[in-house]
């Protein structure tokens, strides 16, 4: 009989069993009422849990009140357990709300990989226009220091929180392992403790550690730690930068690391003086980038997460030109730098001796010369331009004489010395043509080479804006301007002797030498040379009663390509005559040491441009004195 209901119990499989006492029969009651229902409702919240989670899509639609299992309990007024439609379980209100939570997210499938989250590489920085920049210091962000990492520890490197540091114990205990130092500024040790290391110097973390083993361990154990990897952090980059933003690292990089991944200093708006690096409110330090770049002296400073890199505006600039190393324009710290403090940077070449200044500012704009040696008293204003000069008065000149001579190769002169004063120092030999004394001089050489760019020139715009009337005619210009092309290309790579032509002995003098001059002695050989379009270019021994046909022809006669109408007898003086073999009349005289040159024949039908070409041939012939055909 029930004690709550006075019925009795139906239960076949207790009639036979054997008479229990009062207590006994009672907590049998109360197992049986109790129990089955406690049981079935953890398990229909397990299963309901495991489908939700598993398999979401193979539930039945629901009203989110329901759990599933195999059978559904149900109390009733009564307190009576009852199992009702095996199958289905009526969940506890509590499992309703959980399963409605968790019923509308997508889960994966249980075979999917669950997807990777890759961070974004920013992209890449041109660095192209700090390279062409002129400003001094943008160079120095080309992307070599935001690439490379901390190749090496710096010993003055405090270890801070996520650092990671290489453990190793030996002996009678062995133990290997990298270990984070955590929020608190630990490291574990097994069978030691916590190790405080937050705050070291790098050079001091090994014998931290050891300390500590040796207060557990004092013999027979050995220690070794060392710095594994850095904290990595994240540091923010703003100010006058090329791209300001938030830039990962570790602690142990430098400040160039991070503003070359920035994209560097705004060359035309930032500071390479005074670059900050802030922790919150509070500057910890002031950098200035032209230490590293003229002294290669770089302060550390260990960065940690969250510092801002901050580029503060560009200060004074001055523009810097002429004969220094660094042609550039600088940043100046102070309103009124002197020019002995710009010298320091902008490094002039020895032969700078004095300096213009351009002014730049207000309505005006003047120029001021000075000599470098007042240049603590020369104050500069934003904007000004200056330029280094060499402002030398000539006070000796050098003259190197070769040749057949007795003398000194080399001769020192004062400025203004003439040929005539030279000559007198000269001791000539019986081989000596004093007559014929040969002067080469660089300016005149480079005035030679000018004149020749300058016909070469005009005969490659000629050529290349030829117009044709007919098709056939442009084909055949086309071929011809081709072959033109390459000859000019050819002959600009000819070199001028710079021979100055000497005035009769007389009145040669008085001309008066420049520094460098070459001055030289021809030897009397007796030989004429005969060259150009002759079959034989060979050296003729020079007789008096030959004329110039006759040397011509001992030399084999004229080629095919030759023109008899133009022949260049150049003597050694530098003079130089002209003769046109197919006209009668009379021929000059050849001397010893004369040189004939026949030049080759343009065939004026389809040459175009054989005018043109054909100047340019006596150019070469008396400048260089070489006969250059097509």
């Amino acid at each position: 009989m029930s004690l709550l209901t006075n019925q009795p119990v139906a239960n076949t499989a207790t009639a036979s069993a054997p008479q229990l006492s009062m207590p006994m029969r009672i907590l049998r009651r109360l197992t049986m009422r109790w129990l089955p229902a406690t049981l079935l409702c953890g398990l229909a919240l397990t299963q309901a849990n495991a489908q939700s989670i598993a398999f979401p899509g193979d539930l039945p639609a629901t009203d989110g009140n329901t759990a599933y299992s195999s059978q559904q309990v149900t109390t009733s007024s009564t307190g009576t357990n009852q199992t009702q439609n095996p199958g289905i379980l009526r969940a506890h209100p509590g499992a309703a709300a959980v399963n409605a939570a968790r019923m509308p997210m997508p889960m994966p499938a249980a075979n999917s990989p669950v997807p990777q989250v890759q961070p974004q590489v920013p992209q890449q920085f041109d660095y192209q226009s700090n390279l062409q920049s002129d400003v001094f210091g943008a160079q120095l962000f080309t992307g070599a220091f935001a690439n490379a990492g901390a190749t090496q520890f710096n010993p003055d490197y405090t270890i801070s929180s996520g650092d990671s540091i290489q453990v190793r114990l030996w002996g009678a205990f062995n133990y290997d392992a990298v270990l984070t130092v955590d929020p608190q500024g630990n490291i574990f040790l097994p069978h030691v403790g916590p190790v405080r290391v937050l705050g070291e110097r790098n050079e001091n973390l090994q014998q931290v550690v050891n300390n500590a083993v040796r207060r557990v361990f004092r013999a027979n154990v050995q220690s070794y730690a060392s710095l594994a990897e850095a904290q990595p952090v994240r540091v923010f980059v703003s100010g006058f930068v090329h791209r300001p933003g938030a830039y990962s690292g570790t602690s142990m990089d430098s400040l160039l690391h991070y503003l070359d991944q920035a994209g560097g200093v705004d060359p035309e708006r930032g500071t390479y003086l005074a670059v900050q690096v802030k922790r919150g409110e509070q500057v910890r330090a002031t950098v200035n980038l032209y230490d590293f770049l003229l002294n290669g002296t770089m302060p550390t400073v260990q960065l940690a997460n969250g510092d801002v890199i901050f580029v503060p505006p560009r200060q004074n600039v001055v523009r810097v030109s002429g004969l220094v190393e660094n042609a550039k324009r600088f940043e100046v710290s102070s309103a009124r730098p002197s020019v002995a403090q710009l010298i320091a940077v902008a490094k002039p070449f020895a032969e700078a001796t004095h300096v213009r200044i351009q002014r730049n500012s207000g309505t005006v704009r003047n120029t001021e010369y000075y000599p470098l040696s007042q240049a603590s008293q020369i104050f500069l204003q934003n904007g000004d331009e200056l330029e280094f000069t060499a402002d030398k008065k000539p006070g000796t000149i050098t003259v190197r004489v070769e040749g057949e001579h007795f003398s000194a190769q080399e001769y020192v002169l004062p400025y203004g010395s003439t040929l005539g004063q030279l000559i007198g120092q000269i001791q000539f030999n019986d081989r000596s043509e004093i007559e014929s004394i040969q002067l080469f001089r660089r300016s005149v050489q480079q005035r030679q080479k000018q004149i020749l760019e300058t016909s070469l020139r005009s005969l490659e715009t000629a050529v290349l804006t030829a117009r044709s009337g007919s098709q056939d005619e442009a084909r055949l210009r086309q071929e011809e301007a081709q072959l033109t092309l390459q000859w000019i290309e050819r002959a600009r790579r000819v070199q001028p002797l710079g021979q100055v032509v000497i005035a009769p002995v007389q009145e040669r003098t008085n001309l008066l030498l420049e520094n460098g001059d070459i001055l030289r002695v021809p030897t009397r050989d007796g030989l004429v040379l005969v060259g150009g379009e002759v079959l034989f270019p060979n050296a003729v021994a020079h007789e008096s009663g030959l004329r110039l046909q006759d040397y011509i022809d001992r030399a084999g006669g004229y080629t095919q390509r030759a023109d008899d109408a133009r022949v260049v007898v150049a003597r050694r003086d530098g003079t130089f005559e002209q003769v046109n073999m197919g006209r009668w009349g009379m021929k000059p005289a050849i001397k010893a040491g004369d040189q004939i040159l026949v030049l080759p024949r343009v065939d004026q039908k389809n040459r175009q441009f054989w005018k043109d070409i054909t100047q340019i041939m006596y150019q070469i012939a008396v400048s260089a004195k070489v006969v250059f055909d097509l």
